[in-house]
This record gives C-alpha cells, structure tokens and sequence, in this order.
C-alpha cells in the first residue's frame, strides 16, 4: 500500500498566523514553494496560504503585504491527510475538495506537503488523469 508519507513532499513549514504576507513571500522564495500551511498559536492547521493569494488578494487590490497577515487571508475549513493514509484517501480528499495542495500530518505534527508535482511523480497517468479532471474541471466557472 502506497501512503500519503510515501509520495509526500517532507519539509514542509507552517507560517504562524501573525506573520505578514510580505514574510510568507520571503519563506516562499527561501523554500522554493508556491503555498505555505497556516499555523495557529497551538501549531493547528488553520489555512493555506498560496502565491496566488498574496497577489490577488492583497497587492493587485493596493493592499500593503507588510501589514496583512497569513491569518486574515485564511478562509474557510482547512484540509489535511494524515500520514499513513492510502493514497486513494489522497486523491478522495484532494478530489472532493478541488484542491491542488495537501498537508500531511503526523501525530497531529506537519511531516510535508503533498502537490501536483508530487501526484505526477508517484501515480498512474490513469489516475492523474481522473484526479485533473475533478479538480479542474468543476473548478472552472465563469
């Protein structure tokens, strides 16, 4: 059986709530990732943060990056997969979600991060194939 841990990105780090979106872009950079979990102040999953976010959300409406936070940018219930988890439970939540990114947690403890790249590199083109299409075709409304 193939688990999330097995095709998972390992290395993953939270950017805790208070932190800017500024400092987000910057562990970005550092990390050479396009999303970063959102952690409270218990270290609990509370958002994801991507790219994306920061640039529509925040700069291309003249908000200053400086002074709005990862928290205030965390909408609604966040997903995650523990680590052992079968990799038919990845593709279930990541389907039934539409979301292209995925924390993987171990005792109740961020372990990595699992990502399109990660899907490509460890499944079927068969199964890529129905993971693309239930993500992104209902996720493309006008």
């Amino acid at each position: 059986m193939t688990t999330a841990g097995d095709i998972m990105h390992r290395g993953a780090q939270w950017i805790p709530a208070h932190e800017t979106l500024d400092r987000a872009a910057q562990l970005m950079r550092q990390l050479n990732v396009g999303a970063l979990p959102i952690s409270d102040q218990n270290e609990r999953l509370c958002g994801i943060l991507t790219d994306r976010d920061i640039v529509v959300g925040c700069v291309a409406l003249g908000h200053d990056p400086s002074t709005i936070t990862a928290g205030e940018m965390a909408k609604g219930t966040p997903r995650w997969i523990d680590a052992d988890a079968d990799v038919s439970e990845v593709l279930q939540e990541m389907k039934g979600h539409q979301i292209r990114r995925l924390p993987v947690i171990e005792n109740k403890r961020l372990v990595g991060m699992i990502s399109e790249a990660d899907l490509a590199r460890h499944l079927s083109d068969d199964q890529i194939a129905s993971w693309a299409e239930s993500v992104y075709a209902k996720s493309a409304t006008p």
